[in-house]
C-alpha cells in the first residue's frame, strides 16, 4: 500500500507551512505531497488566508527533489482549461515530471461567492469538467508543431499551438474521485489513471469501487490500468493519550474520529483497521493532515505505522 500526505491550507497555512510538511513527507519516504484547491476556510478564520494551489506547488517543486506533487482536487470552476493546461505543464517541468493532477467539478459555493467565481448548477459543472478533461488531454497530446482545435458547448479552441508540453508523456497522471454513481465512474474510465474516494466507510467504498470497475471494463480498459485510492483523516499516536491530544489539536472528538477513519489510533490499531480496506482494493492512501504544525505526526506515521502494514 502506497501512502501520500495531503493538507488543507485554506484552513490556515502559509507557503512556508506547506513547504515544511512537503519536505518532512519527502524525508520520511511518502510517495507524494498533495494539497486541496480551495479559497475559503470551511471552519475557523482561515488566517492568514488562502494560497493558490498551483502557485504553491510550483514553489515546492523547486524546493524538493523526489516527492510527487498534486492537487486533491483542483476545481474545474476555478480556471479556464487552456490556462490550467499551461499551469500544470509548467509545474510538471519545474518539478522534473513529478506532478499528478486531481480534477473535480467543484462543490463549495461559498468560496465562489467570496471570490467572484461563477458557480453554475451541478449538471453544467460536470459538463464543464468533461470538456476540460477533453481539452487538457487534447492539448498535451497534440504533437509539437501541430495545432489543436476544439468545439464544445462551454469551451472552444482555435488553432492553439498546444504549448507548453508537460515533462511526463503524454501527460501527468489524472486523478478523478467522488461518490457519484454514473458520471464519475464514466469520466474515470475515460480519462483517469487513478480513482479516489475520500472519507467514506468500507461499504460505501466497496460500492463505488465496483461501479468504477464496471465502467473501466465497459470502456475496454485493462483492470490493472487504474489505481484505486482513498483518503482519510489521520490521528495517530504511541498511546491513547497521544491520540487524544492530537484529536483535540484539530478540534475533533477522538471517539468520532476512531469510528470514521481507519487512520486513527495506535500503530497496531491502525494496521488492523486498514486490513479490510486493503482487501477491498485500496492500493493508495492519502493521509489528511489537519495540523500542519505537527511535523512529528507525519514522521511518526511513516516510522511506526507503515512498517506494521507489511
Amino acid at each position: 500500500m502506497d501512502f501520500r500526505v495531503f493538507v488543507e491550507p485554506q484552513q490556515g497555512a502559509t507557503y512556508a507551512d506547506q513547504l515544511a510538511v512537503a519536505k518532512t513527507a519527502e524525508a520520511a519516504g511518502y510517495s507524494a505531497f498533495f494539497r486541496s484547491d480551495h479559497y475559503l476556510a470551511m471552519s475557523g478564520d482561515g488566517m492568514p488566508g488562502p494560497t493558490d494551489s498551483w502557485v504553491t506547488l510550483g514553489g515546492i517543486a523547486r524546493e524538493t527533489s523526489t516527492i510527487r506533487l498534486g492537487t486533491m482536487v483542483t476545481s474545474a470552476t476555478f480556471r479556464h482549461p487552456g490556462v490550467l493546461a499551461i499551469s500544470v505543464a509548467q509545474v510538471d517541468e519545474m518539478s522534473g515530471g513529478r506532478v499528478d493532477l486531481g480534477l473535480g467539478a467543484g462543490w463549495f459555493e461559498a468560496e465562489h461567492e467570496a471570490y467572484a467565481i461563477p458557480f453554475p448548477p451541478l449538471g453544467e459543472r460536470f459538463d464543464r469538467l468533461e470538456e476540460q478533461l477533453d481539452i487538457l488531454t487534447g492539448l498535451w497530446s497534440t504533437p509539437v508543431g501541430e495545432t489543436y482545435d476544439y468545439s464544445g458547448k462551454h469551451y472552444s479552441i482555435k488553432e492553439s499551438p498546444a504549448l507548453p508540453k508537460p515533462t511526463q508523456s503524454p501527460y501527468p497522471p489524472i486523478i478523478i474521485g467522488g461518490g457519484g454513481p454514473k458520471r464519475t465512474p464514466a469520466l474515470t474510465a475515460k480519462y483517469a489513471s487513478e480513482f479516489n474516494i475520500p472519507f467514506v466507510d468500507l461499504e460505501t467504498l466497496k460500492t463505488q469501487y465496483a461501479r468504477v470497475e464496471a465502467a473501466v471494463e465497459a470502456a475496454g480498459r485493462a483492470a490493472n490500468s487504474l489505481t484505486y485510492s482513498a483518503a482519510f483523516v489521520v490521528c495517530a499516536g504511541r498511546d491513547d493519550a497521544e491520540v487524544a491530544t492530537r484529536a483535540a489539536a484539530i478540534g475533533r472528538d477522538v471517539d468520532d474520529l476512531r469510528s470514521s477513519s481507519p487512520l486513527v489510533g495506535t500503530p497496531g490499531e491502525i494496521a488492523d483497521k486498514l486490513d479490510p480496506f486493503a482487501e477491498a482494493g485500496v492500493q493508495r492512501v492519502y493521509l489528511q493532515v489537519l495540523d500542519q504544525s505537527d511535523l512529528d505526526h507525519v514522521e511518526f506515521f511513516a516510522s511506526e505505522v507503515i512498517p506494521q502494514l507489511g
